[in-house]
């Protein structure tokens, strides 16, 4: 199978899960809060162990300055975080209470969600890519930490949506089209394949830091906020799994 072919399915992939948010409709909110408390922390792991055990290696054993390397890792820490503050929306706040009733949510977030949604996929989309041209076991890292953080980031949007007025139907729909950015993002990075090879392996460190700003700045807080002792545990387990199984696909390489 080509590598091509690897790739679109992959963001194919990731964008079919933005349709996730239909099983609310068929599962009790208490039972989602219960997936995605587990979920999150898994989401952390993986991001990560990605970064850690495959983006970062590859990124300097590519880049040969380990200081332009590292200043294209900061530059992915720096840029979400401007990104979210110039949306002035924290794109992962309160994932768990997204779903739930305790917002007010005016209509002009479900405008400022779907648009930082759709950057976001379109991020994850040239991500992808540049990982699968670097090497297959990569880029299947980075789809599985995508999908992990996807889960959670797209129920808690479905549910922004539905607070914000749109119909189920229209709000899965608005996801689902956002979500297909990540295939405009993929294709992008595969007509920029001809030029030099310094922009999918500068793509690498960038991603990296784009994942640990993620996982520590939008997922971490999430964890702290559920400060009952009976989900520590499961808190462990989930980081810890994510991680795992990152680690494992490095014997795939």
């Amino acid at each position: 199978m080509s590598i091509i072919l690897y790739i679109f399915l992959a963001v194919a992939l990731v964008s079919l899960f933005s349709l996730i948010g239909i099983l609310t409709i068929f599962f009790r909110e208490d039972r989602f809060n219960k997936a995605l408390a587990f979920l999150i922390p898994l989401a952390v792991g993986a991001l990560l162990g990605d970064a850690f055990f495959h983006l970062i290696p590859e990124a300097f054993s590519e880049i040969e300055s380990s200081a332009t390397a590292s200043l294209l890792l900061s530059l992915g820490v720096l840029s979400f975080f401007f990104l979210e503050k110039i949306l002035r929306w924290h794109h992962h706040h309160s994932i768990l209470d997204k779903i739930s009733d305790k917002y007010d949510t005016p209509t002009h977030l479900g405008h400022m969600v779907l648009a930082s949604d759709a950057f976001h996929n379109f991020i994850d989309g040239v991500i992808i890519a540049a990982s699968f041209l670097v090497s297959i076991p990569v880029g299947i890292a980075t789809t599985i930490a995508v999908i992990l953080h996807e889960i959670p980031q797209e129920v808690g949007d479905f549910g922004v949506l539905i607070y914000a007025g749109y119909k189920r139907t229209t709000a899965i729909l608005y996801n689902f089209l956002s979500a297909l950015t990540a295939v405009v993002g993929a294709a992008l990075v595969l007509v920029l394949g001809s030029l030099p090879e310094g922009f999918i392996q500068g793509v690498l460190p960038f991603a990296a830091g784009v994942f640990i700003y993620i996982a520590c700045s939008d997922l971490v807080p999430e964890l702290h906020k559920q400060d009952e002792k009976k989900r520590l545990l499961p808190e462990i387990l989930g980081i810890g799994l994510g991680i795992l199984a990152m680690y494992l696909l490095l014997f795939l390489e």
